[in-house]
């Protein structure tokens, strides 16, 4: 991954503004998602737990870079609910 300025406060703004909770960085994990024998994803994800949010109690984040707007990083958050693990 680029070096991103204030990457982990930039995920966690992210679990926080899309699921309305706290968020605290526990670590960050390695994913190399295949598919059908090719790589379909790989990079880091951010995992947090969070209050407040009555769903759950972890959430993960990830960030990538913007095809549609050149020069911008996205992020990606998600809660762990089921199927998400």
């Amino acid at each position: 991954m680029d070096y991103i300025p204030d990457y982990l406060a930039k995920a966690k703004k992210a679990v926080e503004q899309s699921h309305a909770c706290l968020a605290q960085h526990i670590e960050t994990v390695p994913v190399h998602e295949i598919f059908q024998g090719k790589t379909a994803w790989k990079g880091d994800v951010e995992v947090f737990t969070v209050t407040g949010n009555p769903k759950a109690k972890r959430a993960y984040a990830w960030g990538y870079s913007s095809e549609l707007r050149p020069g911008k990083y996205e992020f990606i958050a998600v809660l762990e609910v089921p199927p998400v693990t």
